[in-house]
């Protein structure tokens, strides 16, 4: 009995102790045997030294035995305290970042133009090429070996300074090696009495691949004909490649010392095929060089020849006029080649129109050209204008109606005489149609697509029997945007100091006062990067008594309030005497005291500057390149603005308030380095006419005698409280006229002076 219970216990609780016993097993053999340290206080050395003879360290396998080796005793021990160390993170590298992503990719332009001129020809036929293909292409430089000292406006002029033909030709290459060899795939050569279908030669190299070592142009055997091979016609002009250059590279020191040529085109033939064993050809991968060679005295509209037509370059040229008749037959070609191309996309637009869910609706008009902006409520509905053939009733002033005239006159005259164009084209042989009059006009803007008109024509028409009747035509036209061409710009930072020029005359010192208390808030208070400077200008009379009556006393005294109050800053100023207020007498000073780096900021004592207005002026004015003209904001006379009213504490800019004075030049954001350059360039007129300086400010020696692009745009940031200028007699008439202007104006709009002029006749037939 008792070992049937005993049994039947075992059989419970078997499955539990073969369990445990089971899994007591695996649990031992999934022990890691892995020898690591743990260092005890008192042996660490000890510990160090046995791991690095493969001893056991502080860790001891399971069932090992216990030694005195090991520990003194296990109640000996005692835990120590690791502190934690923040781990100081390394100097991040810093990283080169391109400023354009065709550097940081490694992307190159597609064509070099190289012109090969001389001191006899540069300003004839060099010109003549610049104006006909620079317009057309990346980059053209033109090659001389020594240049007159004017060099022609536009042109970008390297010289080698020796007239030798093969030095320059040596010079020209190794030239294009150091600077241009790894920003472009293709180099075209050319002389300037060869003339270049810019479009052509463009297109050619568009289509070679850039790995190929090509030497194209119009093969020609040596002189002699001793030498195998042939060499690219300079006359007719040749491309090189990248690949081709850069393997001639290393050659060309031993091609200058071992090649003897009169020619330069020649020499240039030999060093490539001694050591590249590339010869000229003019057809590769079915692409051919095109060229033709011009008879003396050859009239471009009277050569039938097709090989005239498919001509990249034309040699010789004689003169200027031939080349500029040469341009205008080649730009005809292509011209009528463009509209061709349009026309049969046109035709294949239409045809595929015809597949669509909705036939030829679907299909745009014009033809190509954007559908029309689809307003999404009502703020955004596009203003059509109303026009006739002499007025239009929308006037930039608010006038209800104005005369039409300028460009608006032009722009209206060109789309009515464009309307008949078509019309004629359309309707002809069979009807003539000639205008009478536009009985009404509509035009508006849309930014999608371009000018949009509607025009209601009365026109005669008649018919091949000669007989005519008056109607009513309506047609719609489209003047589209053209292609939007984005130009490289010189890369600049916001990080350039700006020197603020404030002129102060004596009636300008009542403006300190508010115009130092806003520009301390604005540039001061925010340590902004500028350099603010006075220029005190006295009359001879003022100057006379300046050691014991200045009238610039309040104002100096102000300035060293502020250089208290802020001690970072300091605010330099400059006495001139004068009788004639010019801008360029003043500039001439204050440039002599900077450095030619240095960028000024030319304004007004009542001009609100802040930090964005001078940021724009970092990034609108570039070194060697462009200068900057602000249209600022001119506040309303606040009499008239807000009559009868008080004026708000911040004038918006709103129509009400203000307007952009576009007569005003006087603000200007230009590198002195640029204003010495074009200063130098007066220097003969000067000597003929002293009273130019007077005659001429900052704006108009810029337009006149420099070759800076001359940026002029509104800019909102830009504030200026009204006040009424007084117009100098003595300055130039034209400058004289704007300042009136300036100040007409100012007072108001139309409508709140017409306003004024009502409530004074009510008041004066009352």
């Amino acid at each position: 009995m008792r070992f049937s219970v005993f049994i039947s216990v075992l059989r419970s609780l078997g499955p539990v102790v073969i369990g445990i016993s089971l899994g007591f097993t695996l649990s031992l053999l999934s022990v890691s045997w892995t020898e690591e340290a743990c260092p005890l206080e008192g042996k660490e050395g000890e510990d160090v030294a046995s791991g690095q003879d493969g001893l056991l360290k502080g860790a001891r396998k399971p069932s090992s035995i216990s030694t005195g080796n090991d520990v003194e005793s296990e109640e000996d021990f005692e835990p120590r305290i690791v502190p934690y160390k923040q781990v100081q993170p390394s100097a991040p590298k810093k990283v080169f970042r391109a400023k354009y992503i065709s550097t940081e990719l490694g992307i190159r332009e597609r064509l070099f133009v190289g012109v090969l001129t001389s001191k006899n020809t540069i300003n004839t036929l060099g010109v003549a090429v610049n104006r006909t293909i620079s317009h057309h292409l990346d980059i053209v430089v033109f090659f001389t070996g020594s240049r007159n000292r004017k060099v022609p406006h536009g042109m970008f002029v390297v010289s080698h300074g020796d007239e030798r033909l093969i030095w320059n030709m040596f010079q020209t290459i190794r030239y294009v090696l150091d600077h241009y060899v790894n920003e472009y795939d293709w180099f075209y050569f050319v002389q300037d009495d060869a003339y270049t279908e810019a479009d052509r030669i463009r297109e050619l190299v568009e289509h070679l691949s850039v790995d190929r070592e090509l030497y194209m142009g119009s093969p020609e055997e040596f002189i002699g004909g001793d030498m195998e091979g042939k060499y690219c016609y300079g006359g007719f002009g040749y491309l090189l490649s990248r690949s081709l250059l850069l393997r001639l590279q290393s050659f060309l020191e031993n091609c200058r010392n071992d090649i003897l040529s009169s020619r330069p085109d020649e020499w240039l033939g030999r060093c490539i095929i001694d050591y590249t064993s590339t010869n000229c050809v003019s057809e590769y991968e079915g692409l051919e060089y095109h060229h033709y060679e011009l008879g003396k005295n050859s009239d471009p509209n009277k050569e039938q020849n097709e090989k005239f037509k498919r001509a990249l370059t034309v040699h010789p040229v004689s003169d200027p006029e031939q080349m500029y008749r040469l341009h205008r037959y080649f730009s005809e070609i292509e011209l009528q080649k463009t509209y061709n191309e349009i026309a049969k996309l046109q035709a294949e637009i239409k045809n595929v129109s015809i597949l669509a869910f909705e036939g030829n609706r679907s299909a745009q008009w014009p033809v190509g050209v954007n559908p029309p902006f689809e307003p999404k409520s009502r703020f955004e509905v596009l203003k059509w204008e109303y026009f006739t053939e002499e007025e239009i009733y929308s006037c930039i002033d608010g006038a209800p109606k104005c005369e039409l005239r300028g460009i608006d006159k032009l722009d209206v005259a060109e789309v009515i005489d464009t309307a008949i164009e078509e019309l004629n084209k359309k309707y002809m042989p069979t009807l003539h149609l000639k205008k009478q009059q536009l009985i009404n006009g509509y035009r508006r803007f849309d930014p999608t697509r371009g000018m949009e008109y509607t025009l209601d024509l009365q026109l005669e028409v008649v018919n091949q029997k000669g007989h005519s009747r008056s109607i009513t035509k309506r047609v719609h036209l489209v003047r589209p945007l053209s292609l939007i061409e984005i130009i490289p710009m010189p890369y600049v930072t916001e990080a350039t100091r700006v020197h603020i020029i404030i002129p102060l005359t004596a009636e300008d010192r009542s403006y300190v006062n508010h115009f130092l208390e806003v520009f301390a808030s604005n540039a001061f208070e925010t340590s902004e990067n500028a350099i603010l400077t006075f220029l005190f200008i006295y009359d001879p009379e003022e100057a006379q008594h300046v050691n014991h009556n200045d009238i610039f006393i309040d104002v100096k005294n102000q300035i060293n309030v502020y250089e208290r109050k802020y001690p970072t800053v300091k605010i330099p100023w400059i006495s001139v005497k004068t009788e004639i207020p010019s801008q360029i007498k003043f500039m001439d000073i204050i440039s002599k005291k900077h450095p030619v780096d240095t960028l000024f900021f030319l304004a007004h004592v009542n001009t609100n500057i802040n930090a964005e207005f001078l940021n724009r002026c970092r990034m609108n004015s570039i070194n060697n390149w462009q200068v900057f003209f602000p249209i600022h904001f001119q506040e309303y006379n606040p009499d008239v603005s807000y009559h009868n009213q008080l004026p708000p504490a911040t004038v918006d800019l709103v129509k009400d308030a203000g307007h952009f004075d576009r007569r005003s030049f006087d603000e200007a954001c230009f590198y002195n380095s640029d204003y010495m350059a074009t200063r130098s360039r007066m220097v003969a007129d000067v000597q003929e006419n002293e009273d130019i300086l007077e005659s001429l400010d900052i704006y108009d020696i810029f337009v006149k005698y420099s070759g800076l692009h001359v940026f002029r745009a509104v800019e909102p940031a830009l504030h200026q409280q009204y006040r009424y200028q007084s117009c100098n007699p003595k300055l130039s008439e034209d400058i004289y006229h704007r300042c009136i202007q300036s100040n007409m104006e100012g007072l108001g709009s139309r409508s709140q002076l017409a306003m004024l002029l009502f409530e004074q006749e009510q008041g004066n037939s009352t």
